[in-house]
């Protein structure tokens, strides 16, 4: 439950991390209020959501998981056999 929150997560802040990167290889306090105007939080914020909409679309895309039929575990001869995706 928490890998699928933990990557939209990710992809929303990746903007903005690339953001304070930007600002510290130019040589400027990444930290600072006068880097971050609303503007810019505006674009970072669209971008972020941009980019966790295509992580999602992405995922469901090309994910294994959505071809096949889920056969459940169950009990063969007394043996427990793990669920698969048949």
């Amino acid at each position: 439950m928490w890998r699928p929150v933990a990557e939209s997560l990710g992809l929303f802040f990746l903007p903005f991390l690339l953001f304070a990167i930007y600002l510290a290889l130019r040589l400027r306090w990444p930290l600072a209020i006068e880097h971050w105007t609303r503007g810019r939080v505006a674009r970072l914020v669209i971008a972020g959501l941009a980019a966790t909409l295509a992580g999602l679309v992405g995922a469901t895309t090309f994910a294994p998981r959505g071809q096949g039929v889920y056969v459940p575990a169950h009990v063969e001869h007394g043996v427990l056999v793990p669920g698969r995706i048949e």
